[in-house]
């Protein structure tokens, strides 16, 4: 599927409709959706691939997903948001497996599953400091690789938080368009430069199950 034709199909993904500015729930805009998408699935990351969302929001990435030919599981845990999201893919025809839960939750880890890709536009952390950790912490949990939207800048503090645990194989430099949407916002619209960060996994072959340590 070409970049644009994908572009087209999510716009039609409906966002918020009482969104919560301490949770930052913004909706991500269709052509930052489509070209983290089209970028995972250029690599064969995403067609018949196990994909997992963390944090769907209203479903534009797991839709996204979808459509390219992925296997989706997507974890929310807004009640507005996961009904949004439902919605939205019974509208667009993809079959999603939703599961409603906190990732913070201690039960999230056995209820979400292991996948062959991770897509998320977790938190930034403007309004809640460090609320994006425990979605990069879970992700590097649950798969190999990692497509997520990030903060511009981020990439210091993302490769020191991950260090020993996964590595930025590849980022692109993109801008996330917010409309007016909460009592503290000046603008119309404004564009904030973000990254799209491509994360492997490192695997620790000496702690693995199974494998006895190098002697020394």
């Amino acid at each position: 599927m070409k970049l644009r034709q994908l572009e087209m199909l999510i716009q039609r993904v409906s966002g918020f409709k009482n969104p919560i500015a301490g949770r930052e729930q913004y909706q991500t805009p269709a052509p930052l959706a489509a070209r983290l998408l089209h970028t995972a699935w250029l690599a064969g990351d995403i067609e018949g691939k196990k994909v997992l969302d963390l944090g769907c929001g209203t479903g534009i990435l797991a839709i996204g997903a979808a459509l390219l030919g992925a296997g989706v599981i997507a974890v929310e845990d807004d009640v507005e948001a996961i009904s949004i999201a439902e919605e939205n893919a019974l509208d667009l025809g993809c079959t999603i497996r939703f599961i409603r839960i906190d990732i913070t939750d201690p039960n999230a880890h056995e209820l979400i599953p292991s996948v062959d890709t991770v897509i998320m536009n977790p938190p930034f952390g403007a309004q809640t400091e460090h609320a994006d950790r425990p979605f990069i912490d879970m992700a590097l949990e649950k798969s190999d690789v990692i497509y997520g939207i990030f903060n511009g800048g981020s990439t210091p503090f993302l490769s020191a938080y991950i260090q020993d645990r996964g590595e930025i194989t590849s980022s692109i430099q993109a801008g996330l368009m917010i409309p007016k949407t909460f009592w503290f916002h000046s603008h119309e619209k404004l564009e904030i430069p973000v990254e799209i960060h491509v994360i492997n996994r490192i695997t620790n072959k000496r702690n693995e199950p199974g494998i006895n340590p190098l002697p020394g």
